[in-house]
């Protein structure tokens, strides 16, 4: 690991634990300076945002337009703050590192560090960070250890780390690994798309503190675990870049005597919550501003679900994120914490807007969210995933538990689609042996027609 950058990630941890006992005041009068401050370095420096936000410049953040992931790509080279970058060469770079096989975590040009998104929401998405916007970007991660009461090897002892996510190295995920792979934290990194039983293996052999890992890829392995083929006692399981069901969290728990941590973050924006030991889960409101807002864009009480959420990032500079849509529905709650943290509740993430099918019921057109699927599917199979084709919906299951068979979980998904109001559309149910990921590794329970998106 870069010993620089190393230092500048421990300084920041440190620095952020003092905020841990903020009051509610005190992260509002941080928010307000920081906010102040991003906004005079963007319109400083990117013709994008003086031209997106013309005659708003000293307009509260609410009334400033929001900004989605393909106007910042349409207009990356004026939404950059750098003259130092381009579309055209960050995306040649990560052409050759996808290629090449390269290390992400080594800075490109010595000074910056990029990752892309998949697509999935949205079109594919590029994102730049110089290196402090990066210590902060591990420093976010490296919070989730923090919060949880987990040590990640800020005080000279090592806590071997296991993560099994992608290892495409244009991949966020990739790049953080490989920077924060170091003798203060030595790192095995899994592919999520390997064979089980090699992953189970190699997770035996080296027995992590820390299990670090997408949702999809714990539950399998809590499994192996349960089976007797998998033996290894993490202090520590941390589920991130996917919806954590109650489901596949009892079941990891039931596994390894303790409860997973449910990391929320992005690529565009690092970390953005984490759990506590009194498995509350409190946004990172010193490092971004978050936004729940209904389908108009208005935004919604607390304890409220939002149709999407706008995301402003206080310490992003090279290419600044002001109230950026993300299609994630989260329910933000109040305040108070036996942990002492005084940082807002994120009380649930229910899924991604992408992933609502678009059917047409009894009584007209019905938004089914994933949730009614989690509810008939979670405990019937290992893995799954509800494909919608244009006259019926495709159900592939991996797993299926013992007493259950095809013919019981379709009746059960063509009730639960009765009870939504949408009768009579055909299922199919089609046992797999794996249920198949993305490019980056995911693997979204429920994929709509892209027509309907």
């Amino acid at each position: 690991m870069d010993v620089r950058l190393l230092s500048q990630v421990l300084s920041l941890r440190a620095a952020w634990r003092r905020r841990d006992r903020w009051d509610a005041a005190r992260i509002a009068v941080h928010q307000e300076r920081a906010l102040q401050r991003l906004r005079e370095a963007t319109y400083a420096g990117s013709e994008f945002y003086r031209r997106h936000h013309a005659g708003l410049h000293e307009a509260p953040l609410q009334e400033l337009p929001p900004v989605r992931k393909a106007d910042l790509m349409e207009h990356f080279d004026e939404a950059i703050t750098t003259p130092d970058l381009n579309l055209a060469d960050v995306q040649d770079h990560l052409q050759e590192l996808a290629e090449g096989g390269g290390d992400p975590g080594r800075p490109w040009r010595g000074r910056w560090w990029v990752a892309a998104t998949a697509g999935t929401a949205g079109g594919p998405g590029i994102f730049a960070w110089n290196r402090f916007e990066w210590a902060a970007v591990l420093a976010s991660y490296a919070r989730a250890y923090d919060w949880a009461g987990i040590s990640a090897g800020s005080r000279g002892k090592p806590v071997k780390t296991a993560l099994v996510s992608s290892r495409v190295p244009t991949h966020q995920s990739a790049a953080v690994a490989a920077s924060l792979a170091s003798r203060f934290v030595p790192t095995l990194r899994l592919d999520v798309t390997a064979p089980l039983d090699g992953t189970t293996a190699a997770l035996n052999g080296f027995q992590p503190k820390v299990l670090v890992g997408y949702a999809s890829a714990l539950k399998p392995l809590a499994a192996e675990q349960s089976a007797g083929r998998l033996h290894i006692a993490p202090a520590g399981v941390m589920s991130a870049s996917e919806v954590l069901t109650r489901q596949a969290a009892l079941e990891m728990e039931a596994a390894w005597g303790t409860a997973p941590i449910d990391v929320y973050a992005a690529t565009e924006t690092a970390g953005i919550a984490s759990g506590c030991p009194y498995r509350n889960s409190h946004l990172y409101e010193d490092l971004v501003i978050l936004e729940p807002v209904d389908q108009a864009g208005a935004p919604v009480p607390a304890g409220t679900t939002g149709a999407r959420v706008l995301v402003t990032v206080l310490f992003s500079r090279t290419l600044p994120l002001i109230r950026y849509e993300m299609s994630d529905s989260v329910r933000v709650g109040g305040r108070g914490c036996p942990c002492g943290r005084s940082f807002s509740l994120l009380e649930e993430v229910e899924g991604r807007l992408e992933d609502v099918l678009e059917l047409s019921g009894r009584e007209g057109p019905v938004r089914l969210h994933p949730i009614v699927f989690h509810h008939v599917l979670d405990e019937v199979a290992m893995g799954w995933q509800v494909i919608q084709e244009p006259a019926r919906l495709r159900v592939l299951v991996a797993g299926i538990a013992p007493g259950q068979n095809p013919e019981g979980i379709r009746a059960a998904v063509a009730g639960a689609l009765e009870a939504a109001g949408v009768p009579a559309l055909p299922v199919v149910v089609q046992p797999v042996g794996r249920i198949e990921r993305t490019a980056l590794g995911k693997a979204p329970f429920v994929r709509a027609l892209r027509s309907s998106r």
